[in-house]
């Protein structure tokens, strides 16, 4: 008898969570970043020089630590394995594509990237769907920096 390469649980629902939670905090993000564009509009109006904020300086280290929690607990519950592997590029490298998703989108092509990007990159844990969705991911980074740069 030979043994079958399956999961013991299935994967669909799991990689939709993932794809939930990137899309959720892609959107969190980007109206935080919002709020802070709108608070610094306020603060430096009256400057014709650089104006930093307390608010622009904590942005990108609360948004990391932030979406590093969260993304750890969702996957820890909903058992994507391993998360030391997969949470670090989901959040390093997502500003490269949501940033291009926000200039040429708006708000619903950062929902629906974030929760691209997300998911592909948690689909990639099982072996079985790992070339797939890396390579997915790798296209959808590489057109994000053609939109963005090009």
């Amino acid at each position: 008898m030979t043994a079958r390469n399956t999961e013991p649980h299935p994967v669909l629902p799991r990689v939709l969570g993932a794809v939930l939670t990137g899309a959720a905090l892609a959107v969190g993000a980007r109206s935080y970043h919002s709020w802070i564009d709108h608070h610094n509009d306020l603060s430096c109006q009256s400057d014709d020089m650089v104006c930093i904020t307390w608010w622009g300086v904590t942005a990108v280290p609360l948004l990391l630590v932030t979406s590093a929690i969260v993304l750890a607990v969702v996957y820890k519950r909903l058992d994507i394995r391993p998360r030391a592997v997969i949470v670090p590029p989901t959040i390093l490298l997502a500003p490269v594509p949501l940033v291009a998703a926000d200039t040429i989108g708006d708000w619903w092509g950062v929902t629906l990237i974030g929760g691209l990007w997300t998911g592909l990159l948690a689909l990639g844990a099982w072996n079985r769907h790992r070339i797939p969705a890396l390579t997915a991911s790798a296209a959808i980074l590489l057109a994000a920096m053609v939109s963005y740069y090009g």
